[in-house]
């Protein structure tokens, strides 16, 4: 971004923009429908495209690649495995592998405890098959 002061709208345009690399253009046309059809959802999503994706998944210094596993990371160490996946398929479609997503989770195995890396290794393996057979999204 250009502009040194953003208003809100420069930083949700941002981002959609950011969202749409991450979750890909089909999903991203998706968005308004399932639990965001929901008013208070469609608030949230409005609130997290401006504040996480415009203000901080935009910013420099990392690349959205990076960015994707930092959150992974995050959500295996909080136990979030719902957001894992979600998470994780963002990761795939900046281009980490089997392989690299294997070695990462199991990093955290003397970290953040056996039952949460095995938890985490079953959704990635999960999330890889599916991205594999041509159906990654699940909403």
């Amino acid at each position: 971004m250009t502009h040194p002061n953003p208003t809100e709208k420069d930083l949700h345009a941002l981002g959609e923009e950011v969202r749409r690399k991450l979750v890909g253009e089909e999903r991203f046309a998706r968005s308004g429908a399932g639990s965001y059809a929901d008013p208070m959802m469609k608030e949230f999503l409005k609130v997290a495209t401006t504040s996480l994706f415009g203000n901080i998944w935009a910013r420099p210094g990392l690349d959205l690649k990076m960015r994707t596993m930092i959150i992974c990371i995050s959500d295996i160490a909080t136990g979030r495995f719902d957001e894992l996946d979600i998470h994780l398929q963002m990761a795939i479609r900046q281009g980490w592998t089997r392989e690299e997503i294997t070695e990462a989770v199991l990093q955290l195995l003397g970290y953040v405890g056996a039952p949460s890396t095995r938890e985490a290794m079953k959704i990635a393996s999960e999330v890889l098959a599916r991205h594999e057979a041509g159906n990654p999204n699940v909403d």
